[in-house]
């Protein structure tokens, strides 16, 4: 079993915005109030004098044999006069503002647009930008960036970048910019923006190719601003004239090559609709990424295709949906997956609960594609068969381990047919951890 060292350390911090207000406005959390405004009224270096000033005062007790206490006094007499002075560093009539984007993948730099205006009548020098502390997921990229100088209604913009790597929503606290005192050894109060709120959505796993079911059904007519109002029609070819026949319809430059009027044939649009299903049942937590990556993976490759994606099923939560054919946005997808709790694998929905849920929306479906880690997925895939609906069923496995003898496998995995039925394939985790993975 691993552990998370890093969630470890964090455990006695809340990991909700929610969480760490409330423990603000505890008992606890008013008692600390003071310690903290003395450790924020510090700067980096002048915690590191503190914390040299405490052990030369260690060193100085002993008055009689050593004149360390000397020293002890002249840094603890410099950090409390910066103290004193950061008063006079106020930032009046100052504003800052933080941007980002409202969704960033596993693993990838997400990018902190941080505006600073004075509106103040003075210039505002000696600024530094401090960041909110991160959850156990999250670590800052780069060091902080310093400004020397905001002229009196002027503006400046500061970027920084860090990475998450666990999925679900994050609402940080606010950044914080405060102007330095002499010496650099405090700062005064700081001014702060408000909160920053984004989505940690999964790693969007590489699908090259997804062959679905043959046999699937079709749905005639059009949907709602697919291509225009009313039926959807195709363009089947072209036709002698026939009387009754609109006009509109005649195509000129065949009339004009044959000699005889020409009309244009449409047939109705047929989509197919496609539900896609993950089953998290019994799957440990990276196995779990691992059926969230592909699935985005999946969802992305149909949105970019024919066919339109009605249907997206995670464990027990049924949601409706409609994607592809230019409706709908894939981040409507990748939010629903970057919310599935981590508790959802350890939560196996019955086969008969889960086909129960689904009736309402099978007639509707052309197909369904199943993404699961567990052999169950050949039986709830027989299920839906005995319904009408095909399925294509990818099975996410670990690799097995393999001997220092035996040549590793290449990073590119294609995913071969089980036998005895070719709409069952297994996948492996490093194929979809590494985003090569060929369908």
């Amino acid at each position: 079993m691993k552990i998370n060292f890093a969630k470890l350390n964090h455990a006695l911090i809340p990991t909700t915005k929610e969480g760490r207000d409330r423990f603000r406005r505890s008992l606890l959390g008013r008692a600390v109030v003071p310690f903290a405004a003395l450790y924020n009224a510090l700067t980096d270096e002048g915690r590191i004098l503190a914390l040299v000033s405490f052990l030369v005062g260690g060193l100085g007790l002993e008055v009689q044999s050593t004149e360390a206490h000397l020293v002890w006094c002249g840094l603890t007499a410099l950090l409390f006069g910066s103290i004193f002075a950061q008063r006079h560093y106020r930032l009046d009539a100052f504003r800052v503002e933080v941007l980002s984007a409202p969704r960033v993948s596993v693993g990838e730099e997400i990018l902190f647009t941080v505006m600073l205006r004075n509106q103040g009548p003075r210039d505002a020098h000696a600024l530094r930008l401090v960041g909110p502390f991160l959850p156990w997921d999250g670590r800052w990229i780069g060091t902080a960036p310093r400004v020397p100088r905001v002229p009196a209604g002027g503006s400046a913009r500061l970027e920084v970048r860090a990475r998450f790597i666990e999925r679900g929503e994050h609402h940080l606290d606010p950044f914080e910019v405060a102007a330095l005192a002499p010496l650099g050894l405090s700062q005064g109060s700081p001014v702060a923006s408000a909160g920053t709120r984004f989505l940690v959505v999964p790693r969007i796993a590489r699908v090259q190719r997804l062959s679905l079911p043959l046999g699937q059904r079709h749905q005639p007519g059009g949907v709602s601003l697919a291509s225009k109002t009313g039926e959807s029609m195709d363009l089947l070819g072209v036709r002698p004239y026939r009387p009754g026949d609109p006009v509109r319809q005649l195509h000129a430059r065949s009339s004009a090559r044959t000699g005889t009027p020409i009309v244009r044939e449409y047939q109705e649009e047929h989509f197919t609709r496609v539900g896609v299903l993950v089953d998290p049942a019994d799957a440990d937590p990276e196995q779990l990424e691992a059926l969230l990556s592909l699935t985005a993976g999946v969802v992305a490759h149909l949105s970019r295709g024919e066919a339109l994606i009605d249907l997206l099923v995670v464990g027990d939560q049924v949601h409706d949906m409609t994607l592809g054919r230019h409706l709908g946005f894939l981040e409507q997808a990748l939010d629903l997956l970057a919310c599935v709790p981590s508790t959802a694998a350890t939560r196996p929905t019955a086969i008969d609960t889960l086909l129960a849920r689904l009736s309402p929306h099978l007639a509707n479906l052309s197909c369904l594609v199943l993404v699961t880690a567990t052999q169950r997925g050949s039986a709830l895939a027989a299920s839906l068969h005995r319904t009408g609906v095909r399925c294509r069923t990818f099975l996410v496995v670990r690799e097995p381990r393999r001997t220092p003898q035996q040549s590793p496998r290449p990073a590119r995995h294609t995913a071969a047919h089980a036998a005895g039925n070719p709409d069952e394939s297994e996948i492996s985790l490093r194929a979809v951890n590494e985003e090569a993975l060929f369908l």
